[in-house]
């Protein structure tokens, strides 16, 4: 599955992601690297919690790259 995530940088330096479709799940990390890698373990663990609880998982995104002429 695929999830939208936006990552915004604080005021002191440290990258916050969320992921606008699990209300929530949020986390950070020093480079973008490191908050890519704790958004996914934030995600895995809230749908998993999802699954456990019998809630409904949202859906994944489908995205398709348009391309055309400049000009």
């Amino acid at each position: 599955m695929r999830y939208r995530v936006v990552f915004e940088q604080d005021e002191d330096g440290m990258f916050v992601v969320t992921c606008p479709a699990l209300p929530g799940c949020v986390s950070q990390g020093r480079t973008r690297t490191e908050a890519h890698a704790n958004i996914r373990e934030a995600i895995t663990g809230y749908l998993r919690s999802l699954r456990k609880h019998g809630e409904a998982v949202p859906p994944g995104i489908e995205e398709d790259v348009v391309e055309i002429a400049a000009g």
